[in-house]
């Protein structure tokens, strides 16, 4: 039996942050499921989720926001490096992207940190032992994370919708469509 999970989030969302959880106590239930984590590079710099968003999967949700990450809540938010970075990840050690996610997230939303520049990253690379290439940090999407957004949009087709964060488990040629608004107190 094949037991996959894929997870459509982007890293500057709240709510992609308020379901990561979930994905963290799916991959403990069933250690042998392929986790497929798809970034979605939504978040460009032009805009964010905003407060009221925030507020709304704190509340579902139970996570918490740091103080740097709420003084700048309504700012614009770039995920481009970021959707690089998880590309390059899962290509060259797919086994510790989870870890790096939890990480990233815990950086912008706990920590106030950006993700905007080579040197916001210094200190996750560090900690978790990495050594992107520098395509990682440019300000256009790599090769790698553009065919991401290609299997997303596969994956949206399919399910009828362009919404994030979005999780499918397959288990052999079955797939379900997991709510995960409705799991996101654990």
């Amino acid at each position: 039996m094949t037991t996959e999970l894929y997870f459509i989030y982007d890293s500057h969302c709240p709510w992609s942050y308020a379901t990561t959880p979930l994905v963290n106590a799916l991959q403990q239930a069933y250690p042998d499921m392929t986790i497929h984590l798809l970034h979605s590079a939504h978040y460009i710099g032009t805009d964010s989720a905003g407060e009221e968003q925030m507020q709304a999967a704190a509340k579902a949700s139970g996570v918490k926001f740091g103080r740097e990450h709420i003084r700048y809540v309504n700012s614009p938010k770039n995920s481009i490096k970021t959707a690089n970075f998880m590309a390059w990840m899962q290509d060259k050690q797919a086994n510790k992207q989870l870890s790096l996610l939890n990480a990233l997230q815990t950086a912008h939303f706990v920590e106030g940190n950006p993700l905007n520049t080579k040197h916001d990253f210094t200190a996750i690379v560090e900690k978790l032992k990495l050594s992107p290439s520098n395509k990682v940090f440019k300000d256009e999407l790599s090769v790698d994370a553009e065919n991401i957004l290609e299997a997303i949009a596969e994956i949206q087709q399919m399910l009828g919708t362009t919404s994030f964060p979005v999780l499918v488990m397959t288990v052999n040629d079955n797939a379900i469509f997991i709510d995960h608004s409705q799991y996101l107190m654990l």
